[in-house]
């Protein structure tokens, strides 16, 4: 039994996807005709034995959002179910905080999907090589230029073993050319880790004269505060992917990965793409100019 959790963040991020975002979540904004984070969605319900799919962030559930989980369950036939954060906990606080409801029915894994990435989502070869080596972690890599990897969380692996060796979010030089695609599948034991990030949080911050929980301990930095530390300990594996991949954080970057989507429709969804009809217009030339 699989489940799989989409983290997607709040009003307080996203910033650069201004001004698209003020009309309607990031979360749901239309990437290559459908909702971004459908496309996850949809990855997640093909995974032979996916029980049940988990969203996390701190977004009011209004309407629109109401809606959407209603449409997804009728269309995949699965629970899709939102999970509000009292506050924002970071990559990691949600898991942590949360962990009952993904523990619940005690699945094998779990999935966890960044949802402003753009991917084909490569999820069943990860299971299969999550099935054939488990450890705690595993994570999907690419590879990236010299330049670009600086923007991304680096990875140097072994590359026997693909164990994670060292992690470093953002480095200032370059470490690698193998980036965190911010998709991973998680075994329960994972959530230890990030047990103690939280009791460590609360130790380091809890005053003496105040009872009770510091509220920053509940904010848990998966990159930073798991990854890299860990790095290195025989606990984080990286599964290497050549298919399509882009992050979301701006409205060209939106673009970008409608193209990248829709490159890939006549194969997944023919549905979806216009049909030409005798006497109409024909499209000529690339969907997109750059």
């Amino acid at each position: 039994m699989l489940k799989a959790v989409i983290l997607i963040g709040g009003p307080q991020k996203g910033t650069r996807f201004r001004p698209l975002s003020f009309e309607v979540p990031k979360p749901l904004f239309p990437v290559a005709g459908v909702p971004m984070i459908q496309h996850h969605i949809e990855a997640c319900a093909q995974v032979p034995g996916m029980q049940e799919i988990l969203l996390i962030g701190f977004y009011q559930p209004d309407e629109p959002l109401t809606q959407f989980l209603e449409a997804a369950q009728q269309e995949f036939n699965l629970p899709v179910r939102y999970l509000q954060e009292f506050a924002p906990l970071g990559t990691g606080g949600g898991l942590y905080h949360f962990r009952d409801q993904i523990l619940a029915g005690s699945p094998e894994a779990f999935f966890v999907l960044n949802a402003d990435v753009c991917s084909d989502f490569p999820l069943s070869a990860m299971l299969e090589a999550h099935r054939h080596q488990r450890h705690p972690f595993l994570l999907l890599g690419t590879t990236a230029n010299r330049t670009q990897s600086l923007n991304y969380g680096c990875i140097v692996e072994n590359p026997q073993t693909h164990e994670v060796l060292h992690y470093v979010e953002k480095p200032s030089t370059f470490i690698s050319d193998i980036i965190n695609c911010g998709i991973y599948l998680f075994s329960p034991e994972a959530l230890k880790p990030l047990r103690d990030v939280f009791q460590r949080n609360q130790q380091d911050g809890q005053l003496e004269d105040s009872p009770g929980l510091w509220p920053g301990a509940g904010t848990i930095r998966l990159e930073q505060d798991v990854f890299s530390a860990l790095a290195g300990q025989g606990q984080i594996y990286v599964h290497l992917t050549d298919g399509i991949w882009s992050q979301i954080k701006s409205a060209g970057s939106a673009l970008y990965a409608s193209r990248l989507y829709l490159s890939r429709y006549q194969d997944t969804h023919p549905e979806r793409l216009a049909k030409h009809t005798p006497g109409s217009p024909r499209i000529r030339g690339p969907l997109f100019c750059f």
